[in-house]
């Protein structure tokens, strides 16, 4: 590794956000920066997911004053499916920036069509040509997914890390926060321009929240029931960041509960917050 993408990943993890305690909002100076109406909304959210299948972990924040809700299962270790492909893009601009690699157009193409469609065989072909688990595995901390982990049940790889809905909150705030300008704007443009097999999740925003994702999801539990994930941001300025980790423990028709769920999560929290 370069000395000089060496010093920007330790200096990112120093800086990357640390989780506070499931269900707080601990805003600086007190108070409820939240307000009341948003704060009734967190409550129905939080209602609806205990009512729905399996598991929903929930981390909404607000960069605007640093307040934060995590749900109980926010710590909840669940498949990460495709939601990696977002740390996979930053470890490669990254990566460039630093002279380690070289993105060819091609590269560039692959990394589009992962992030806009979570096309497989893209996030394949860029997982296997820079390094695997060997490069990409040993940086996903660094992005804030410091709980991760692999399974030796499973191959080591992208589509095979377990993480946290903390995890994908700290990555989603590494890429509006920590990233150079032109990487983040980006990451920004392709996750608001997701193609329609990804339109949910934090996409139930609504279109007045201006939403932007990137989802996973996949049966590949050891059971064969469905995880449905989503990361992404809503509002003016991308102000309020989402993440939703479901482990629906449904078998048939797991898919579409689990799109159900974070789908209706997040139209609870922001459908006409933002008018329109």
């Amino acid at each position: 590794m370069g000395k000089l993408l060496l010093a920007a990943l330790l200096a990112a993890f120093a800086l990357a956000p640390s989780p506070g305690p499931a269900g707080r909002n601990d805003p600086p100076g007190g108070g409820d920066p939240f307000g009341p109406d948003l704060r009734a909304r967190i409550a129905r959210a939080q209602a609806y997911a205990d009512s729905r299948p399996g598991v929903a972990g929930i981390v909404l924040r607000d960069r605007s004053t640093g307040a934060v809700y995590r749900s109980p299962a926010a710590g909840t270790l669940i498949w990460a499916c495709s939601t990696p492909k977002l740390a996979m893009a930053v470890d490669l601009l990254l990566r460039e920036d630093a002279k380690a690699v070289t993105l060819t157009a091609e590269d560039r193409e692959l990394m589009h069509r992962m992030l806009h469609s979570s096309d497989d065989d893209a996030a394949h072909a860029l997982w296997t040509r820079y390094g695997g688990e060997s490069e990409f595995g040993r940086r996903f901390p660094a992005y804030g997914m410091t709980d991760m982990r692999f399974s030796d049940r499973h191959p080591h790889h992208w589509g095979w890390i377990l993480t946290t809905a903390d995890d994908l909150d700290r990555l989603i705030g590494y890429v509006l926060t920590r990233l150079p300008a032109r990487h983040r704007d980006y990451l920004v443009r392709e996750l608001r321009t997701v193609d329609v097999n990804q339109q949910w999740g934090v996409w139930g925003a609504g279109a007045a929240a201006h939403p932007g994702n990137k989802n996973g999801w996949s049966d590949d539990n050891d059971d064969g029931s469905w995880i449905m994930n989503s990361v992404g941001f809503a509002g003016p300025g991308e102000r309020y960041t989402l993440a939703l980790m479901n482990d629906t423990r449904v078998i048939a028709g797991g898919d579409e509960a689990g799109k159900e769920t974070t789908t209706k999560i997040a139209e609870i929290l922001f459908g006409g917050y933002f008018g329109g």
